[in-house]
């Protein structure tokens, strides 16, 4: 039973290495990045950074995730508690909403402004005489001549890998609602079944789209050097990817918590979180299916 009274942690020392941890993976993927634009001349010690980092971070996480699991079995939290959790995880969804907000800005300001005014179109269109035989179209086959950028050869047919992964998506917010459900009229059995169905789900989105990546490199021309259409396509579709993998992973450990007998149907909010989670990610996903690759 959760006490009436406001749990105040103890002093810890997680932020501060968290922060370090942070801070060397910025740095490094800022070197990797400075590094692999230099042809890979030179000794990767950016790698090594933001390998330090990540794996402070990940040690953080760990120990800090593991500690509020022990508190919150224990019964150190109350009601408000629980609403801070609860506040906390809807401010951090929201900054991925804008997150990916902004990417898609970004697309919707090339696609709808910036390309025309290139073209001599709209109350920009003075733009053209930068590249006066510049015919704008999208997807962009044919990039500005100057620019050392060659457009891709044909883009991602939208009616093959992205519909599976579509399905696979859609599919798996379903059976993670199935999974909520059983959890909170105590079916553990249930519970453990259709969460790992999710998880499966989640794994082989991921596949298929590295399987669309290498299809995208090695057939289509479709690179992050074809231009601003594969920029963004590369940009809006590799950071959902990386949402999948971080999603799918949580909603694992999840699994493995409900395994050993952990959450309740009145406490199981580290479940709920996960999930509402999953359940932004898949939104994510049917935005981009239809703005990345079909209109």
């Amino acid at each position: 039973m959760a006490t009436s009274s406001y749990y105040v942690p103890e002093s810890s020392y997680f932020p501060i290495v968290a922060s370090f941890g942070l801070i060397g993976m910025a740095a490094g993927a800022g070197g990797m990045i400075n590094h692999m634009s230099a042809g890979g001349v030179g000794y990767a010690f950016p790698h090594l950074v933001f390998l330090v980092g990540a794996l402070l971070l990940a040690s953080v996480l760990y120990n800090w995730f593991s500690k509020v699991v022990t508190e919150s079995r224990a019964g150190m939290y109350s009601p408000q508690m629980d609403m801070s959790f609860r506040w906390g995880m809807g401010w951090f969804i929201f900054s991925e909403v804008m997150f990916f907000a902004a990417f898609f800005g970004v697309l919707l300001y090339v696609r709808q402004w910036a390309g025309p005014w290139l073209d001599g179109q709209g109350d920009k269109g003075s733009s053209h005489m930068l590249w006066p035989d510049f015919d704008y179209a999208w997807p962009m086959f044919n990039n500005p001549a100057g620019a050392d950028l060659p457009g891709p050869n044909a883009v991602i047919d939208p009616w093959h890998i992205p519909l599976l992964n579509t399905v696979l998506l859609m599919s798996s917010s379903v059976t993670l609602t199935i999974a909520h459900h059983a959890l909170r009229a105590m079916h553990r059995g249930k519970t453990i079944f259709w969460l790992a169905v999710t998880v499966i789900l989640g794994a082989v989105f991921v596949y298929y789209q590295v399987m669309e990546y290498i299809e995208a490199y090695t057939e289509l021309g479709l690179t992050l050097d074809s231009g601003i259409y594969g920029s963004t396509f590369f940009m809006l579709t590799g950071f959902h990817g990386v949402h999948v993998t971080l999603g799918a992973f949580i909603l694992f450990v999840m699994w493995i918590r409900i395994c050993k007998g952990h959450f309740t149907p009145e406490q199981h909010f580290g479940f709920e979180a996960a999930a509402w989670y999953w359940h932004f990610v898949d939104m994510v996903w049917v935005g981009l299916f239809l703005f990345v690759y079909i209109l």
